[in-house]
């Protein structure tokens, strides 16, 4: 038994016990819904132990569950080994979801508790509707984990910087203005809590989640007034006045549950948000009606405020991206517009001069990591050189190129049977040497002034079995065929995620992640709502119709466990091709610039028109990459990007 683990699952069922709570809800999330967290909200980490960046933990007086999913499968089993959390291996058969376990686990008279702050309202209401059917009660203002966190860190407050016209494309008053258009449509406010979205839509850039470049904070909006509640700390003065010139007025972070609380009330009016108690459709623990696309709750009065008397007023939010908490602060007389957020689609496709700075940032970023790998060939067996010295070596490449703003994400340089570990980060208990042979997995990417990148390469380190040799032949071919796709308009990822898997789903074989997310404009390394999968996944919406302009991994793999992992991965940019009497066709093109190793290849694996694809892009990567190098890396660059 991990006696860490063990004693904090004490101390939390302890507590759990004398609040009268049976079972106790520990997602990932921090209070705005996003992938990457600051280490205050790592709940579930530290009463689990598992580190993966996807994972919600339920604990019970008599289990302690984990889900996640494929992705962290291997990652989990190792981390929570001798911990007595149970993995729970999320879309596996015969697993049930979290919803369906709490539903069968829990019984009439018992309560199920978590922080509203951490859940969101979409997922507060469908547990819910589900729990309230078996008279479970819910409570949702508890805080447990950070209640026995004694040495729990202080929530993050690093400086914010205005991220300039030249690199953003549009200025904050243009995005704003074209928000408040949206907004004429009905709504009277617009809550924003997804950081990324703010981030964008207000042209700054921060660094209160690691790698991520987003600020702790809240937007509210109305046709006359837009409230960011952040710590004014964070922000320096030429900061605070650009905001104020552009309407922009700061309030404290945690006075946004307030502000929700006041919407449609008259001044001076009461009301209570101190538990959260206001509005009930965030959990909807409580029999409901349906009104006006509303739900509220019965037994409260249906009342307007004093000074709109003719009508309700009307939020904008969308439920997924905002909290429990947040939504059960707004009065029941308040109508919700529950839409998807309208910053998303607009961020997701880049303007002319983002994908101008995007091409910049990726043949910097290729010169990094072209000058890496012939680095590592030429030192192997040399030098000593371990996953993590690889890592600092690649980020010492990166951090030289100018306007470098940080890695986009933890770096994964996977070695050997590490590789199998779809998102495996060395730590120093787990560093290995890397030796001249094998694979060398290495998944990273950067953050510029021009915008993000994220980029796979699997590296011969020397010597290769035909086994090895033979998937990542097949792992290479869906990605070039993934990337020459062309299409009618209107198609979205599910469309053309078998190309990128039919050479591996031919032979009976899969990889258990998808094959493709949207990419940030110096912003989240994953970034909704583009991406490709072959199959729905309800937790990750990234279904859309492909626009020109939006930025794509293309990232197949293939894991041995226990013996090797192949990924190869480049972002792909969508742009429009010819238009016929058909409709308007469209295709990508390459953004990333770095070589494929031509010494895991098994050419007569490829078709000619693989061979042709392969033989084209290395083309451009030598014209792009050859000048900036010295004399003897493009010698080899020469070499490694040759016609096969």
């Amino acid at each position: 038994m991990n006696g860490k683990i063990e004693t904090r699952l004490a101390a939390l069922r302890s507590l759990m016990k004398k609040k009268g709570i049976d079972a106790y809800l520990i997602p990932t999330d921090d209070f705005h819904a996003s992938e990457y967290v600051g280490d205050y909200f790592k709940c579930r980490e530290y009463i689990t132990g598992f580190t993966g960046s996807a994972g919600t933990a339920v604990v019970m007086q008599n289990m302690a569950g984990l889900w996640t999913d494929g992705r962290y499968f291997i990652q989990a089993e190792q981390q929570l080994a001798g911990s007595g959390v149970t993995l729970f291996k999320m879309g596996e058969p015969e697993v049930p979801t979290i919803h369906e376990f709490l539903e069968k686990e829990l019984g009439a008279g018992q309560c199920l508790g978590f922080d509203g702050r951490t859940v969101s309202a979409k997922e507060g209401a469908e547990l819910g509707e589900k729990l309230r059917k078996k008279g479970v009660r819910i409570d949702d203002a508890e805080d447990l984990v950070g209640e026995i966190w004694t040495d729990r860190p202080a929530l993050s407050c690093e400086p914010v910087i205005e991220l300039g016209v030249e690199w953003a494309g549009k200025t904050r008053a243009e995005k704003c203005a074209e928000l408040r258009k949206k907004m004429e449509e009905g709504a009277d406010v617009f809550l924003l809590a997804s950081l990324d979205d703010i981030a964008w839509l207000l042209n700054i850039r921060g660094g209160d989640v690691q790698c991520n470049p987003v600020v702790l904070s809240y937007l509210a909006m109305t046709r006359e007034e837009i409230l960011l509640f952040a710590n004014e700390k964070a922000f320096p003065e030429e900061v605070r006045r650009a905001l104020e010139a552009d309407g922009v007025a700061l309030r404290p972070y945690d006075a946004v549950y307030a502000y929700a609380a006041s919407i449609g009330k008259a001044p001076g009016k009461d009301t209570d948000t101190a538990s959260g108690s206001v509005r009930d459709d965030a959990v909807n623990s409580d029999q409901t009606e349906q009104t006006s696309g509303d739900v509220v709750s019965m037994g409260q009065t249906e009342q307007a405020s004093d000074d709109t008397s003719a009508r309700r007023m009307k939020v904008l939010l969308c439920r997924n991206a905002v909290n429990s908490r947040l939504v059960s602060s707004i009065p029941a007389d308040v109508e919700i517009l529950d839409e998807e957020n309208p910053t998303q689609l607009s961020k997701a496709v880049k303007n002319p001069t983002e994908v101008t700075n995007e091409r910049i940032a990726h043949e910097k970023d290729g010169v990094a990591l072209t000058k890496f790998i012939y680095w590592l060939k030429k030192n192997v067996g040399k030098l000593p050189i371990t996953e993590l010295s690889a890592a600092d070596h690649l980020h010492e490449l990166r951090a030289a190129q100018e306007h470098f703003m940080g890695d986009s994400f933890e770096p994964i340089i996977a070695y050997g049977s590490h590789a199998a570990i779809v998102h495996y980060s060395a730590t120093q208990e787990t560093d290995v040497p890397i030796e001249p042979k094998g694979l060398l997995l290495a998944d990273t990417g950067g953050q510029y002034l021009e915008g993000t990148t994220d980029v796979t390469r699997t590296i011969v380190m020397g010597s290769l079995t035909e086994e090895e040799k033979k998937y990542f032949t097949l792992v290479l071919r869906g990605t070039l065929n993934l990337a020459d796709v062309k299409f009618r308009y209107g198609c979205t990822g599910r469309n053309f995620d078998y190309i990128a898997r039919e050479p591996l789903w031919r032979m009976g074989e899969d990889f258990n992640h998808g094959t493709g997310h949207g990419v940030g404009y110096f912003l989240n390394v994953h970034e909704a709502p583009n991406g490709f999968r072959w199959k729905k996944v309800p937790e990750r919406e990234d279904d859309v119709v492909f626009e020109e302009g939006m930025i794509t991994s293309d990232e197949p793999g293939y894991y041995a466990e226990g013996k090797f992992g192949i990924r190869h991965e480049n972002l792909i940019l969508c742009k429009k091709a010819e238009k016929t009497e058909f409709g308007q066709f469209m295709c990508f093109e390459h953004l990333t610039m770095a070589p494929f190793d031509l010494e895991g290849i098994v050419p007569e694996l490829l078709t000619e028109r693989e061979r042709t694809l392969l033989n084209a892009y290395h083309a451009k990567v030598y014209e792009t990459i050859a000048p900036q190098l010295d004399p003897e890396e493009r010698e080899w660059l020469a070499q490694a990007t040759r016609a096969i």
